[in-house]
């Protein structure tokens, strides 16, 4: 029986919060718990099986606890190595620290006189918070669920029934996401759900009617093929509703459009290839307004993020990189970013110790450049659409 830690911590973890409000528009299921097994509660609570009798956390990269050891899948469902190991048991005041490299989550603390408690702090893109490790008895134990099966790729799913609402006016934020086997939106606009569904700007969609951007909807559907969908069939299940209860219809054309450009700086990129296969999930995945994790993403999945959640204007790719990648990006956001999330952007920081504008941290981080320009783009130019029956 795999051994079991609960952490207590004096304010709320951020190891998964989904930020709902910054929920990405055009990525898997945004939760990290799906490949890592944490878990956080409302009240910071975490939760994490250890692969032996040891208690060095399952899939925590850089796992150096001083009489412990690490063995078992790391964060993408590979052998983790363990990195330190030794006989016997840890001593009071031993050294207990790891990493999450694909989190930007350090952890460090010390081993209690009990051998069965852990007192440290965790630190997540600089952020500080205390978190305390118990050994958790047999039967308190969590398992870690099974990882829900993918839909078939070459699945193009449909729902056999999707109901849309009315959004709640008093509750905040916007969302896309799965629980389970059901697709939800929730407080999107028509506007929201072609930008999503169809991958563009809500500056590349003409002649819609003013209800697009002003009414709010929830929608809430089980697709007709068994498994989770990926990011495309994803879209194609938000296409589908569209179809279905708005009756949309549209055709395409070009205009030259104000866009931005994405283009790599001098001196090349600085983002790492990623291990990850070209099935596997990808995320673009927000900690908050600033705070980017990004994993195995082409240089298109990127400008679709930046454009469906924090530009003003369509980004296109220009680059000319055809790998797909994986990097951290933090920025302190200007007030035209994240304006289309319905997320408050805070005034201009004077921390000197705040991070870089996003022009200035694209090519300090990852030797990139984004430049504001005319385009030539893709618009969706609306024939037909009405606002949804009752359900």
């Amino acid at each position: 029986m795999a051994n079991a830690y609960h952490v207590q911590t004096g304010e709320q973890a951020e190891l998964e919060d989904c930020y709902d409000t910054l929920d990405d528009a055009a990525g898997d299921a945004a939760c990290v718990y799906d490949r890592s097994g944490l878990r956080s509660g409302l009240n910071g609570e975490l939760a994490r099986n250890a692969a032996d009798g040891k208690g060095c956390p399952v899939g925590v990269e850089g796992c150096q606890v001083a009489g412990w050891k690490s063995e078992g899948a790391s964060l993408h469902g590979r052998p983790a190595k363990p990195t330190s190991r030794c006989n016997g048991h840890c001593a009071e005041g031993a050294d207990v620290t790891f990493a999450i490299k694909a989190m930007d989550v350090t952890y460090a603390g010390t081993m209690g006189s009990d051998h069965n408690s852990v007192t440290g702090k965790l630190t997540q893109a600089g952020q500080p918070h205390e978190l305390n490790l118990a050994h958790v008895s047999e039967e308190n134990t969590w398992a870690i669920p099974e990882a829900p099966k993918p839909m078939a790729a070459d699945a193009r799913p449909k729902f056999d029934v999707v109901t849309v609402k009315p959004s709640d006016p008093n509750r905040p934020g916007k969302l896309f996401t799965m629980r389970g086997r059901h697709i939800l939106t929730i407080n999107t606009t028509v506007n929201d759900m072609i930008s999503m569904g169809y991958a563009v700007h809500v500056k590349q969609i003409v002649g819609a009617p003013e209800w697009f951007a002003s009414e709010k909807f929830d929608i809430d559907g089980v697709p007709d093929v068994e498994g989770q969908p990926n990011s495309d069939q994803f879209k194609l299940l938000i296409q589908d509703a569209l179809a279905q209860r708005f009756g949309l219809k549209f055709h395409h054309d070009k205009r030259e459009l104000p866009v931005y450009a994405l283009t790599v700086a001098k001196g090349g990129p600085k983002m790492n290839v990623t291990i990850n296969k070209p099935t596997d999930p990808r995320n673009f995945l927000f900690r908050g307004l600033g705070k980017l994790m990004v994993t195995n993403n082409t240089m298109e999945d990127v400008c679709h993020g930046f454009q469906g959640a924090v530009m003003d204007k369509p980004v296109v790719d220009h680059t000319g990189l055809t790998d797909r990648y994986d990097f951290n990006l933090n920025w302190t956001p200007d007030q035209s970013q994240f304006a289309q999330m319905g997320a408050p952007t805070a005034p201009a920081s004077e921390d000197p110790n705040a991070p870089p504008s996003l022009y200035t941290a694209l090519q300090e981080q990852l030797g990139l450049k984004l430049e504001s320009t005319k385009a030539q783009a893709d618009v969706l130019v609306i024939d037909n659409a009405e606002k949804p029956s009752a359900n």
